[in-house]
């Protein structure tokens, strides 16, 4: 039975005046349409008909509610969104639908993860590392938004992101499917650079306030935490997903196998 896609699973919505334009203005991003409030006008709308014509996008015209309801954020849409094709992005259930050696090896889940910035760096971090899926539920974590996008530096339209509806059936569908569910806490007996790592791994990330949430503890079969022998007591969640994804690229054990590229600081 073939598996039913929503859109919501295929693109990436942006939404105001300067990021729909700054994602029109980027000829590397193919748009799939753009939708705009009735009765919107002003220069910057109608800048953004004529940038959407001069690349050949559709423009469509809509309620002002249903572009609020689609953007998430009456505040700041302004009346404007676009969706972005997001040519990574595919359903949880769809990368484990295939034959075994075509699943992703190694993933990372969000769980419970509210702040933009914190999603935004670890889908550049995941990105960077070469991990194959980073499991962005839609619901308990925050939104692939624009604010996500712009802490990413704009990987968030080309990361490997796997939708799922909540983190609990994402892990489920792992548990199911062989994966071991490896989950961070600061007092676990093993540390990420020590554990056994099987082919088949997904660490879940929680959030920094509650950790690992009650609903995903039975699932996880091995608890690991990142040793900090300074004077700190945790990392922020984006920077403990950095040291798990490179841990993984060290092993050799995400899609672009051992490092052999140069670290590269300013944007990409």
């Amino acid at each position: 039975m073939r598996e039913e896609v929503s859109p919501k699973d295929r693109f990436v919505t942006v939404y105001g005046f300067r990021p729909v334009l700054a994602a029109l203005a980027d000829e590397a991003l193919q748009i799939d349409k753009v939708l705009v409030a009735e009765g919107s006008r002003g220069p910057s709308v109608r800048e953004i008909v004529a940038a959407a014509d001069a690349r050949g996008v559709p423009v469509r015209r809509e309620p002002a509610h249903r572009i609020t309801l689609l953007s998430g954020n009456g505040r700041h849409d302004n009346g404007v969104l676009a969706d972005v094709v997001a040519p990574r992005m595919r359903t949880l259930a769809g990368a484990l639908d295939v034959r075994h050696h075509e699943r992703p090896p190694t993933v990372l889940v969000l769980d419970g993860i509210t702040t933009p910035s914190n999603v935004g760096m670890i889908l550049r971090s995941a990105t960077a590392a070469g991990l194959a899926g980073v499991v962005v539920p839609h619901h308990g974590v925050a939104g692939i938004d624009p604010l996500v996008v712009k802490a990413s530096a704009g990987v968030a339209f080309r990361a490997p992101v796997l939708r799922a509806e909540t983190a609990q059936d994402a892990v489920e569908r792992l548990v199911e499917a062989g994966y071991t569910v490896f989950g961070l806490a600061a007092d676990a007996p093993e540390t990420v650079f020590d554990a056994e790592v099987p082919p088949f791994a997904a660490f879940v990330l929680g959030s920094e306030t509650a950790g690992v949430s009650p609903a995903i503890r039975p699932y996880v079969g091995t608890w690991v935490r990142i040793p900090m022998p300074g004077d700190v007591e945790s990392l922020n969640v984006a920077g403990a997903a950095a040291v798990v994804s490179f841990e993984l690229v060290r092993r050799g054990l995400t899609t672009a196998g051992p490092a052999t590229g140069q670290a590269k600081t300013g944007r990409a």
